[in-house]
């Protein structure tokens, strides 16, 4: 089984130093690096990043403004580095007009990005699963209005008052990739193993859909890296 890192995981060290913070990454053991930023460095410095430490770009976390801004240029970027999975982390959807705007923009760059070879997806929190200031359940309004492709993140799911496995079934045909993470119901973060959400029950679930496990663990307790050790321990433990 080969697994992946958000490196917002380990935001403690990318932001000076990621070319460090993919090689520790790597010798921890993962195999598929999630960025989340790429603090300056070039197309060129990224891929001998991932060339140099035997690991693959599976996606990124990248804000849909850099495609409003640069469409042409963000583009290249990606196709430069080998990413075929552009991952919306988040977005202000508070509103039904800011939804709008957002619908309407993921329905402009998506079959764009798919002509690239891109598939574009969306990450998901706690609040999408809940109604916005104006009555919409942001969640149900992406999966009715647009054909974005899925990274769920399974804790958020939990936290949100969902049942991730039932959804991971439910939306298989748009799921690209889950973030396996662990924590409580009140939104408390924990290493994988830790908390209470149904981790284990995750793991066996997408193992038995082939989807990628992205690990993100974000509490930095007592650091980075020694969280995703944890994270990289429990899941050879469940092979």
């Amino acid at each position: 089984m080969e697994y992946g890192l958000q490196m917002y995981s380990v935001r403690d060290i990318t932001q000076d130093d990621l070319a460090g913070a993919v090689a520790k990454v790597a010798k921890i053991g993962y195999k598929l690096i999630e960025f989340a930023g790429f603090f300056g460095h070039s197309a060129q410095e990224v891929t001998a990043m991932l060339e140099e430490n035997g690991v693959r770009v599976s996606g990124t976390h990248t804000s849909i403004n850099d495609l409003i801004q640069d469409y042409e240029g963000t583009l290249a970027f990606h196709k430069a580095i080998g990413n075929k999975y552009y991952i919306i982390p988040g977005h202000d959807l508070s509103t039904k007009a800011k939804l709008d705007e957002f619908i309407d923009n993921v329905n402009k760059f998506q079959p764009l990005l798919a002509e690239q070879g891109i598939t574009l997806c969306y990450h998901n929190h706690d609040h999408e699963f809940k109604p916005n200031l104006d009555g919409q359940i942001i969640y149900d309004e992406l999966l009715a209005r647009t054909n974005i492709g899925l990274e769920i993140d399974t804790f958020w799911a939990y936290a949100g008052g969902k049942d991730p496995i039932a959804m991971m079934e439910q939306l298989k045909d748009r799921l690209h990739f889950i973030h396996i993470k662990d924590g409580y119901a009140d939104r408390r973060g924990e290493p994988l193993g830790r908390g209470t959400a149904p981790v284990k029950a995750v793991y066996e679930k997408a193992k038995a859909m082939g989807i990628p496990m992205i690990v993100e663990s974000e509490t930095l307790t007592p650091d980075g890296l020694t969280e995703a050790k944890i994270c990289f321990d429990y899941l050879k433990a469940q092979e």
